[in-house]
């Protein structure tokens, strides 16, 4: 599949180590994301204004939640940011050595959320979700680096990637919306890069950010490539669309571990032209 060329800018200059979980909140025009490392969760309005909150350890994931402010994945468990930005842990459940890491709401507004070791240890990877009460279940185990992950557009199958073992799967989910069975391999991208963050557009096409393969790659519900899209970085994070009409695509890219760093390294792109629609993120319902 041949790489195609679209118009990549600039959105959101940043010096991000490790940019992630980028989210555009229709209701209110704002688009945030994380620095992992940093601890920070930064939004930008339709005006421009930055704000930004840094938190005393990692956050792998930001969601807005529906009564305001925001929810957190943190290094112990889960978090919450209120409006005027004050920092509370609602959930600490993680041992030293681990920390979340990706995380994104389901069509019931649960917040759902992969943790990792520290160093990757296989098998030491498990995936949480976060119903609106902040009560937490673990649904998956014995993975390794649960990363980007996200919903077919009838909410009837739910993807995941596990990035070291290079793999995108895939499950049927159960009518209560937290069983998953008949796990499989969509897709093993084990070329240049590991598979990182992903979205699911407006069709049901899965968009992948490639770390250190400097590229999205878009794959179809049934794990083939549609699409590769060359990014001037080496190392994309993540993506999710955005702006008025959803056909922006941001993706977030990180510097950490780079000897030399280009200008956009850390920072936020936009890539336009994709002609591809996404789907509005859903907010956590707590």
């Amino acid at each position: 599949m041949a790489i195609s060329q679209v118009d990549v800018s600039v959105a959101h200059r940043a010096f991000a180590r490790v940019g992630e979980g980028p989210f555009w909140d229709a209701a209110s025009h704002r688009l945030s994301w994380v620095d992992i490392l940093a601890g920070a969760v930064t939004s930008v309005g339709a005006d421009g204004r930055r704000t930004e909150v840094t938190l005393p350890c990692t956050v792998g994931a930001a969601i807005p939640k529906e009564s305001g402010g925001y929810i957190a994945a943190t290094a112990t468990g889960f978090a919450e940011i209120t409006e005027r930005t004050t920092v509370v842990d609602r959930v600490s459940m993680l041992p030293a050595g681990q920390r979340m890491n990706d995380a994104g709401c389901d069509p019931a507004g649960r917040l759902w959320a992969g943790s990792t070791e520290l160093r990757f240890k296989e098998g030491h990877g498990a995936v949480h979700v976060v119903d609106e009460k902040w009560r937490v279940r673990t649904v998956l185990t014995d993975l390794t680096l649960p990363n980007g992950l996200g919903w077919s557009t009838d909410g009837r199958t739910f993807y995941l990637i596990d990035s070291i073992a290079a793999e995108v799967n895939a499950f049927n989910v159960a009518d209560d919306g937290f069983g998953l069975r008949d796990r499989r391999v969509l897709a093993r991208l084990d070329g240049e890069g590991l598979p990182d963050g992903m979205t699911v557009d407006a069709s049901g096409s899965l968009w992948i950010a490639m770390w250190g393969g400097n590229r999205l790659i878009r794959l179809s519900p049934g794990g083939d490539i549609l699409r590769q899209v060359e990014l001037p970085v080496a190392q994309p994070s993540s993506c999710a669309f955005g702006g008025p009409e959803l056909d922006v695509l941001y993706v977030t890219t990180a510097r950490e571990g780079l000897e030399t760093t280009g200008e956009a390294d850390g920072s936020i792109l936009a890539v336009r032209g994709l002609n591809v629609r996404g789907r509005p993120g859903r907010r956590f319902a707590g």
